[in-house]
């Protein structure tokens, strides 16, 4: 009996042309390798799941395919079939995380310099790359700039902010778009046919969106669904510990209509059924979104997550009222934040529900107006404008006097020049050349 393989590695695109939903990115890939005007160097972007590593190896292959079919490797020669299967030598794969020191840059460096013993291209494929160090960067970039012919660089990152630009600057750029719900579930239905699983719509739908734009993580979900039974919406909210569908929906509805018992019942039930609080209020933000956007965009179909059926968020966005409805939602965002935080899930959910069924209107988004000040009488006001001119006078005068005596005091500081300005102090003592020059009796040279 063959080992069981995980539906994420065992359906891993093999081509260019089996990379879903990244049709800009692979049909540049295959023009380069049919034109052999592939680059020394690329730097795959995008967040986790969205073919950036599968691309990578794809790429590795089809560089050095003896075969190669419309830009895409044919996977039957000695130098795929080697690098498919991990043999091939020439073919480096690592782990920034783990590999990201100074040393372990410079052990590449001195390696790469020598020519593939197999391949005709020797590749390195360096994964999550912006944990390398700065030494580690520094030590990389004259290799990046100027390597060998036989040598390829295949950088892969979910932050690209954190990579140099001096690093980015030397690679062509590849920015990896988040898969759509439409492109998961239709991947994840060919694979469910391909397993013998029976997989409806609904259950892929809310895979897809569980996905939250990321391949791998939805076909992880599907394989753990699959138990040899049929997988339906309600299967897959069962295992992930998501509340039901009418569960979230009903308690939105009695929140938006302050019921309080209901509220509470209801809460307590999913709680108890294996539903954490922070996922039970993910699915009542995605409820708010939703009811929001249509509310605000009646004919935004295509713009809902899926969470529930049109007439469900339209009956929503009516009871709450659009200036309460966007205010849970951000109490909610608000709740998120305090579960992340390590605080009581329970206390902070409950708590939070409180303050959305308080009959105030919520003013989360509302500015909040002073109260205006009391008038004040004609008489009031008329003595303190006395007070202030009076005051006004005084620090005049006082100001006046105090102008006076620095000039005085600037007249007396200046005794050199007295004599001349016609002051009766008895002058100093010249200090500078021109001060004795000023005051020298020149008519004696004449005598």
């Amino acid at each position: 009996m063959s080992e069981y393989q995980a539906l994420y590695r065992k359906y891993r695109p093999r081509t260019f042309d089996e990379v879903a939903g990244q049709e800009h990115i692979t049909q540049t890939l295959k023009n380069q390798i049919s034109s052999g005007r592939q680059s020394h160097a690329y730097l795959f972007v995008g967040t986790r799941g969205t073919g950036k590593t599968s691309c990578a190896k794809i790429l590795a292959r089809a560089v050095n395919c003896e075969n190669p079919h419309d830009g895409n490797p044919c996977n039957e020669c000695e130098p795929c079939r080697s690098i498919e299967n991990g043999s091939a030598t020439d073919i480096m794969e690592i782990d920034a995380a783990s590999n990201n020191g100074v040393d372990n840059v410079r052990a590449l460096r001195d390696e790469a310099i020598f020519s593939p013993a197999v391949t005709r291209k020797r590749v390195y494929i360096i994964d999550e790359v912006h944990m390398l160090s700065n030494s580690a960067f520094n030590a990389l970039l004259k290799i990046l700039e100027e390597p060998p012919e036989h040598l390829v660089f295949i950088l892969a990152t979910t932050e690209l902010h954190k990579v140099p630009a001096t690093i980015v600057s030397r690679c062509q750029r590849f920015a990896f778009r988040r898969l759509s719900r439409e492109v998961i579930a239709a991947q994840l239905v060919s694979v469910a046919a391909s397993e013998n699983i029976a997989l409806d719509g609904d259950a892929a739908a809310t895979l897809a969106r569980l996905g939250d734009g990321s391949m791998r993580d939805a076909l992880s979900l599907l394989d753990q669904c699959s138990d040899g039974g049929a997988i339906d919406g309600e299967r897959v909210r069962e295992v992930v510990g998501l509340p039901s569908r009418d569960a979230a929906i009903a308690l939105a509805s009695a929140i938006a209509e302050r019921d309080a018992a209901r509220v509470f019942t209801l809460f307590d039930a999913s709680y108890r059924g294996g539903a954490g609080a922070a996922t039970l209020f993910e699915e009542l933000a995605v409820l708010a979104r939703d009811a929001l956007i249509l509310s605000l965009i009646p004919s935004g179909g295509e713009l809902l997550s899926g969470s529930a059926d049109t007439n469900s968020l339209k009956a929503l966005a009516e009871t709450f009222g659009r200036a309460r409805l966007l205010a849970f939602a951000d109490l909610l965002a608000k709740a998120r934040g305090a579960f992340t935080r390590g605080t009581g899930d329970r206390t902070t959910a409950e708590l939070a529900l409180i303050a959305a069924l308080s009959d105030a209107e919520p003013t989360a988004t509302q500015p909040v107006t002073p109260p205006a000040a009391s008038p004040v009488p004609q008489s009031e006001r008329s003595a303190a404008k006395r007070v202030r001119e009076e005051e006004e006078e005084r620090r005049s005068e006082v100001n006046a006097g105090q102008r006076s005596a620095q000039q005085s005091e600037v007249r007396d500081d200046d005794a050199p020049w007295a004599h001349l300005l016609g002051n009766d102090s008895e002058p100093q003592e010249p200090t500078s050349v021109i001060d004795r020059l000023s005051q020298y009796d020149f008519t004696k040279i004449e005598e």
